[in-house]
């Protein structure tokens, strides 16, 4: 599970090397955080949110790699 604190975030979506970099919304709880549940095989994997239309970095993750486009993703690892 995915999660991100962003209560003032009208859409948030997540992106990342298992789907192609293909955003894929996630749902806002009554708390502000909004969630998703991606299943995943066994890797690494980079990511990031997508907060109306402006990038961000999994702000609860150390784990980053620097992009090709000057940015960082955070990275997944699931055994």
């Amino acid at each position: 599970m995915f999660t991100l604190d962003a209560p003032l975030g009208s859409t948030v979506s997540i992106s990342g090397s298992f789907n192609d970099w293909t955003p894929q919304a996630m749902t806002k709880g009554g708390d502000g955080v909004w969630r998703i549940t991606v299943q995943l095989a066994p890797g690494t994997y980079e990511y990031r949110f997508l907060v109306d239309e402006e990038w961000r970095d999994d702000p609860n993750n150390a784990r980053k790699n620097l992009n090709a486009l000057g940015g960082y993703d955070s990275i997944c690892a699931v055994l």
